[in-house]
């Protein structure tokens, strides 16, 4: 959702005009997401780790190292096939002259969850059977030496992000609310887990609920952004423009003047 953001931003300002700095902000961005999709998947699978530790009260190495694997691959996968999609989606919009603030970002955040669970379970189940092998036995070496394959390729794309002058500040600035999503979201999985274990069902309709506020925050923070930046740099503002209230944000022009 935040690349979407940001291409949409660079779009709509001028920066997706020349084909040489087009591709050279795609390609930046889509490295930026792979450091952060490698990054966020360590911490996610360690975090569910230690809650799965503290709950049950046992620690197997083996399925940590399965966990880590399989949150590595998917969020890494994941990343680069919405990546993808996002940057599609951007380009076709505005070939077809359409604001991408209000496609780019609601069909990333969708397909989002789709996408991960469904390479989820398809990642571990696969990385479980080679493991358990049962003519061959088990192989519980394939689980830490993918993870650590992850961990060597890191460096590369956090070279190629350092490089690049579009994704250079946001490589160190980046990192808070993508960190903080990601404790708040592992916040809601634990009341989800408690709310299915209580009502059968509940969690067929928890995406849609949850999409639906999500989906329509982020075009609305998506647009919000591009008119900061089209009055000025980050932290810099015209003294001739005005910050309407919300009121004007919802059922205005969604312009900043």
């Amino acid at each position: 959702m935040t690349l979407a953001s940001r291409l949409s931003t660079a779009a709509n300002v001028g920066s997706m005009d020349c084909a040489k700095r087009q591709w050279k902000l795609i390609g930046g961005n889509i490295a930026l997401v792979q450091v952060q999709a490698t990054v966020v998947g360590a911490l996610a699978a360690f975090a569910a780790v230690i809650m799965g530790w503290v709950l049950d009260g046992e620690f197997n190495i083996y399925h940590a190292t399965l966990l880590c694997a399989s949150s590595l691959v998917t969020a890494s996968l994941a990343s680069f096939i919405l990546g993808s999609v996002t940057v599609a989606v951007v380009l076709c919009s505005r070939k077809c002259n359409i604001n991408p603030d209000n496609v780019a970002t609601p069909i990333a955040a969708s397909l989002g969850d789709l996408t991960t669970l469904a390479l989820l379970s398809a990642v571990s189940r696969f990385l479980h059977s080679c493991v358990q092998d049962s003519e061959a036995g088990t192989h519980h070496w394939i689980t830490p030496v993918i993870s650590l394959c992850f961990f060597l390729v890191l460096p590369l794309w956090v070279y190629i992000t350092h490089n690049n002058t579009f994704t250079h500040d946001v490589l160190y600035t980046g990192w808070t609310p993508v960190l903080s999503a990601m404790v708040i979201s592992s916040t809601g999985g634990l009341i989800l887990d408690y709310a299915v274990a209580k009502y059968h069902g509940i969690a067929v309709f928890s995406p849609v609920m949850n999409g639906v506020g999500g989906n329509l925050v982020a075009v609305q923070v998506s647009r919000l952004s591009t008119g900061l930046h089209q009055h000025g740099k980050p932290g810099e503002r015209q003294e001739s423009s005005k910050f309407h209230g919300c009121i004007d944000t919802f059922f205005g022009s969604g312009m900043i003047t």
